[in-house]
């Protein structure tokens, strides 16, 4: 095994890597990721497909965009030491690591005009039960095994939030974006959690 760079700056708004450019990952010994945000979530989700999490530091290299620039900083990318950081998961096989979002099923155009039937808890709180425009979701950097939740009953009116490990949600048809790449499907039930058994190594 090697050490592995990616180079995935060509990634667009909304795009994740394709299946190829992430063959490498399973068998490195340690990779360098550069892009966006959603390439190294992309990178981290093969590296748990692999069981391989804990032992691979991983290095980044953030692009400029906005959803990079603000992951970067929570992390301390440039700074401090190695450490080994929460791994925040879905129960299709994916990881978020900066923002994750919940909305009525369509292209996400006109999003906030639109409806959303659901029911969510996040730990033991119903946050939501009922009818909504969205909900977003974001990894806690500053606490351990931690999302906060914003849930947006209707546009320009005051949003709940909460924070804990977990969100499980059911509802009507639902589009998911996943770190800016929409999930392939609409679907009626999601979940995002802090995983605490797994961990992923950053090397800033």
């Amino acid at each position: 095994m090697s050490s592995v760079e990616l180079d995935l700056r060509r990634l667009g708004p909304g795009e994740a890597p394709l299946r190829s450019q992430l063959e490498p990952v399973p068998t490195a010994a340690s990779l360098v990721v550069r892009g966006p945000v959603a390439g190294l979530s992309a990178v981290l989700a093969a590296l748990h497909k692999a069981g391989r999490t804990a032992e691979v530091p991983v290095s980044w290299e953030p692009a400029t965009d906005k959803a990079s620039t603000a992951l970067a900083r929570d992390l301390g990318i440039g700074t401090g030491a190695p450490r080994d950081l929460t791994l925040v998961r879905d129960d299709h096989g994916g990881v978020l690591l900066h923002h994750g979002r919940i909305e009525a099923a369509g292209d996400g155009r006109r999003s906030l005009s639109r409806r959303l039937g659901l029911q969510a808890y996040h730990d033991d709180i119903r946050v939501a039960d009922g009818e909504i425009t969205r909900i977003d979701v974001r990894p806690d950097w500053s606490a351990v095994d931690t999302i906060g939740v914003t849930v947006m009953i209707q546009p320009l009116r005051p949003t709940r939030q909460t924070s804990g490990r977990a969100l499980q949600v059911a509802c009507d048809p639902a589009r998911i974006v996943r770190d800016g790449v929409p999930y392939v499907r609409p679907v009626d039930r999601w979940t995002w959690y802090a995983d605490d058994r797994v961990r992923w190594r950053l090397r800033p």
